[in-house]
């Protein structure tokens, strides 16, 4: 008796020593408390990287149209993946939005997927991607989001199966698959350097057509080379050299007013893509083919 007595405490602590191990391990991790102390927004230089980061695409609410409506950020709008289905936020400048939001609150959930109570967002909000974000225009788009209409639209929860619904387990995700360095190295040139930063950063593009593996993680080895459809409809085409070979005009043409060079036009999710990117300078647009030309082939 005093043998298994033994044995039980012994297990007792090592599943205390674990679990410990687990929650240090799995904790929220968030940005330098100086990362914005010597910013300060402008709202006007936040309204393009609003439009770079897709914003109203998933925050509009459902049905929106036109930037009037779509700069309502009441949120509501639903994400079907294999994981469960998201609901994205209100992140108006009210109560039931992000009104009380801090420029760090608000740098920790895109930079660190973080909530301002401390929480580990789940990856369909592109944190992994905003990572790379410049604080500055972080900074920026915190001023630009508190001078848009206010929403009292009530936030609706995600429905999401176990185990994924255990929001401390994507601390270990990120261990895994988070990461804020550039996928694509050899950069020389300056439009490809400010393409690869809108692409990789704000522009979230990998999200939607780069693979994953089982578990949701970006398969980086076969960066930008398409990718099933998150809904399960359909495949999201490979945007590399080997697999898009339209030039650098043609591609920039279609992200500025959603023609292909065959005269075809943008439709489902990337329409809205192209109605965010229309906001841009044509320079930015240039930049942004630039760097599509210098992607590895798919493997």
């Amino acid at each position: 008796m005093y043998g298994f007595l033994r044995v039980l405490a012994l297990l007792i602590i090592i599943g205390v020593i674990g679990l410990a191990g687990f929650w240090f391990v799995t904790r929220p991790d968030t940005l330098p408390d100086d990362t914005f102390t010597a910013l300060s927004g402008d709202a006007e230089a936040g309204e393009a990287v609003f439009w770079a980061g897709g914003c109203a695409s998933c925050h509009a609410a459902p049905g929106a149209e036109g930037d009037e409506e779509r700069l309502v950020l009441a949120g509501g709008q639903t994400f079907a993946t294999e994981f469960g289905s998201f609901v994205a936020p209100n992140i108006s400048p009210t109560e039931a939005g992000i009104a009380g939001w801090s420029v760090d609150d608000l740098g920790n959930a895109m930079m660190r997927g973080v909530s301002p109570e401390g929480q580990h967002y789940y990856p369909a909000f592109p944190y992994t991607s905003y990572s790379r974000a410049a604080p500055q225009d972080i900074a920026d788009l915190h001023a630009f989001l508190q001078t848009l209409p206010a929403s009292d639209v009530a936030n609706q929860p995600h429905d999401i199966g176990f185990p994924f619904s255990i929001r401390r387990l994507l601390g270990g995700w990120k261990m895994l698959f988070f990461r804020d360095d550039w996928v694509v190295t050899d950069v020389a040139a300056d439009d490809v350097a400010r393409g690869r930063y809108l692409v990789e950063s704000l522009g979230h593009c990998s999200e939607c057509h780069t693979p994953r593996n089982a578990i949701g993680g970006l398969d980086k080895g076969r960066w930008m080379a398409g990718a099933p459809s998150p809904d399960g409809k359909g495949k999201v085409p490979a945007i590399t050299p080997d697999a898009l070979d339209w030039s650098a005009g043609d591609i920039a043409a279609y992200l500025e007013t959603g023609f292909t060079p065959e005269f075809d036009s943008a439709g489902g999710e990337m329409a809205d893509v192209v109605q965010n990117l229309s906001h841009l300078p044509k320079s930015d647009l240039e930049t942004i083919a630039a760097y599509l030309k210098v992607l590895p082939a798919s493997e």
